[in-house]
């Protein structure tokens, strides 16, 4: 498995470094898997943290993430 520091930066990248993007996306979708969601990466939530169920969904391009007007 890849480390935790290069998900966040490949997720980082995808956002165009923008942390509080990625902070409320990671949040939001967590809140979503930690409800029932099914993940859309082949990770098991009762095995892994929703947050980094989260990020990785966001790293692989998986969640499409627009910024708020």
């Amino acid at each position: 498995m890849t480390r935790l520091e290069q998900i966040t930066a490949k997720a980082m990248e995808r956002l165009n470094h923008d942390r509080y993007l990625l902070t409320k996306a990671v949040g939001k979708r967590a809140e979503e898997l930690s409800r029932g969601a099914a993940p859309l990466v082949d990770m098991d939530i009762k095995k892994h943290k929703a947050t980094d169920i989260a990020l990785h969904e966001i790293a692989e391009g998986k969640i499409h993430v627009e910024k708020e007007a």
